[in-house]
C-alpha cells in the first residue's frame, strides 16, 4: 500500500532530474501522475518508465510559460482521471549574469518561468479545487490536496549572478504563505521546497558545449567546476543530494503525513543554510 494510493499528482519539469525523481516516486506510492516537460521526447520516456515499472501516467508536453499551457494541463488530468489532487510546480532553469550585464529578457525568462506559471496553474487548478472543496464542506470537511512549489537556496539565501533566478525563487516562497492563507479553509496544504546542491544536469561541472535552448534562450547549463567543488565542501553532510533524495520530502508533504503542514518552506540542503 503507497502514502498516495488513488491521488492524481501534475509534475512540471518532470522529464529530466528532480522533477522525474518526484514523478516516478509519486508513481511507486500510487498516485497516477501527469508528466510535463518542455522536450515531449524526454517527457515520453519519464512516462514509459512510469509504466515499465507497473504505474499509471499521461503526457502533458509543453512551456509552462505559454499562457494557454495551464488550460490544457489542468484538462489532460481531467479527462485522463477527472480529478486532481496534488500539484508540484518543479519547471525551471538558471539564465545567469551579474545584474550589471543582465538583460530584460533574461530578467524576465526567469520570472515567467519560476513565478507567473506557477501562478497562473494554481489559478486554473482554482477552479475545480475551490468548487470540489465548497461541495464537499457541505457534507463534513474538504478532501486534503496538495501543492508543493519548488524554490531554492537561491531564493531563501541570494546568490551572486542570479538576481533574477533568486527573485522568482523567494517570490514562489511568498506565493505559497499567501495561498496557504487563502486555501487553508478549503482544505489545500501549500508548501514549498527550496533545494541546496543536488545532482543533476543543470549542477554538473560546466562544459562550454552543454548549452539548451529554453523558450528562445541559449542557455549554458552547469557550474564551474571550482564553484561545484567549493560548494561541496559547504555541505555539513559532505555531499550533493541525489535527485532521489530530493523527491522525499515532496512526497511527504503530497502524503497524508502532512495534512496538517501548510505554508512551510523545507530546506533539502543537505545541512547547508541551517
Amino acid at each position: 500500500m503507497g502514502l498516495i494510493d488513488g491521488k492524481v499528482a501534475i509534475v512540471t519539469g518532470a522529464g529530466r532530474g528532480i522533477g522525474r525523481a518526484v514523478a516516478e516516486l509519486m508513481a511507486e506510492q500510487g498516485a497516477a501522475v501527469i508528466v510535463n516537460d518542455l522536450d515531449e521526447a524526454v517527457a515520453r520516456e519519464s512516462v514509459d518508465a512510469i509504466r515499465a515499472a507497473g504505474g499509471k501516467a499521461e503526457i502533458c508536453a509543453g512551456s509552462v510559460t505559454d499562457a494557454a499551457f495551464p488550460a490544457r494541463l489542468i484538462a489532460t488530468a481531467m479527462d485522463a482521471y477527472g480529478n486532481f489532487d496534488i500539484i508540484v510546480n518543479n519547471a525551471g532553469y538558471t539564465h545567469d549574469s551579474m545584474l550589471h550585464k543582465m538583460s530584460d529578457e533574461q530578467w524576465y525568462a526567469m520570472i515567467d518561468c519560476h513565478l507567473t506559471a506557477p501562478f497562473r496553474i494554481l489559478r486554473e487548478a482554482s477552479k475545480y479545487w475551490r468548487e470540489w472543496a465548497k461541495a464537499e464542506s457541505e457534507s463534513g470537511r474538504p478532501k486534503p490536496r496538495k501543492v508543493i512549489n519548488v524554490s531554492s537556496t537561491s531564493g531563501v539565501a541570494g546568490n551572486a549572478g542570479q538576481a533574477n533566478y533568486a527573485a522568482g525563487k523567494m517570490g514562489i516562497v511568498g506565493v505559497t504563505k499567501s495561498l496557504a492563507k487563502e486555501w487553508g479553509r478549503l482544505g489545500i496544504c501549500v508548501n514549498a521546497v527550496a533545494y541546496g546542491f543536488i545532482e543533476t544536469r543543470l549542477t554538473a561541472a560546466k562544459d562550454k558545449s552543454m548549452k539548451a535552448v529554453v523558450d528562445g534562450n541559449q542557455v549554458e547549463i552547469g557550474i564551474p567546476e571550482q564553484l561545484r567543488e567549493r560548494a561541496i565542501q559547504s555541505i555539513p553532510l559532505g555531499r550533493p543530494g541525489t535527485a532521489r533524495e530530493a523527491a522525499g520530502p515532496v512526497l511527504f508533504l503530497a502524503s497524508p503525513l502532512a495534512d496538517y503542514v501548510t505554508g512551510h518552506t523545507v530546506l533539502v540542503t543537505g545541512g547547508s543554510y541551517m
